[in-house]
């Protein structure tokens, strides 16, 4: 490893940065090739995996950008997503100065004209995970900390998700709720159905926590699905096969390049 990240109120000058944060889902292991690796050490404990920085470049000539990326579930996947620490992850990111943390995530459908390989750029989350820490406040050692939490997606971001997806011309869906499962199993036939009868859209086992803690931690966060299958399938089409790990893992390995030319397009525009 290159160096050992000091807690921020300790760090010298000259510490690791960086401008722009991306977590990797599953199936997305690195960023590119180019990078260095640091540890990084945070009052949670170790996140998922040592960050990577790379500079991704502006093709239109302009500074750039410094990222950071981290595996949300280990670089070789060990962390199933009840297991994630979820706090270190995203203090991780808030030790290395991010000002922008983006989050793609793979996803079931829950709706028929949300097909598999569309993106979503969702604008509403619903909990359904248990036994998670889900906040950075065990205590309020200095009185109460209640956070907002009515708009858990940055608009400014999701547009710059939303610009960079029509800009390569990929099928994206401006808006939808993501419903968040503890796992790693996936949902039963009643429960998805329970899930589309509430309107909502897509349904996947990370965003919660993530996205509470990066507004506790003050980090803009956007979320973007890639979507991989049709969850338990949908009751008028019974021709659609429930979801199997197997058939997620091929849509991911399918797609996994344009979801980095998505991010490539975007990150430019975080500069």
């Amino acid at each position: 490893m290159d160096d050992v990240i000091e807690p921020i109120e300790e760090a010298e000058a000259g510490r690791p940065w960086a401008d722009v944060g991306v977590f990797g889902g599953t199936g997305f292991y690195t960023l590119g090739e180019a990078a260095e690796t640091f540890e990084v050490e945070t009052r949670w404990g170790e996140p998922s995996a040592p960050v990577t920085i790379v500079d991704v470049e502006d093709v239109e000539g302009g500074e750039p950008v410094r990222v950071a990326f981290l595996p949300r579930h280990g670089a070789d996947h060990r962390f199933p997503p009840h297991q994630v620490n979820y706090r270190a992850n995203v203090e991780a990111m808030r030790l290395l100065g991010v000002r922008s943390l983006l989050s793609p995530f793979a996803a079931g459908s829950l709706r028929p004209e949300i097909e598999p390989g569309d993106f979503v750029v969702c604008d509403q989350i619903v909990d359904r995970t248990w036994g998670r820490p889900s906040t950075f406040y065990d205590e309020f050692e200095e009185g109460p900390a209640h956070v907002p939490f009515a708009e858990p997606y940055d608009p400014v971001l999701r547009q710059v998700l939303l610009d960079a997806a029509a800009e390569i011309g990929v099928a994206v869906h401006d808006g939808g709720t993501v419903v968040v499962v503890n796992g790693p199993r996936f949902s039963s036939r009643a429960e998805s159905e329970w899930h589309r009868a509430a309107g909502w859209h897509v349904v996947n086992m990370t965003q919660s926590p993530e996205a509470v803690l990066a507004m506790e931690a003050g980090i803009p966060f956007a979320g973007i699905a890639l979507v991989t299958d049709y969850d338990a399938g949908l009751e008028t089409h019974p021709g659609i096969a429930s979801v199997t790990q197997e058939a997620v893992f091929a849509m991911l390995e399918a797609n996994l390049d344009k979801v980095r030319e998505l991010l490539a397009a975007a990150i430019p525009k975080l500069a």
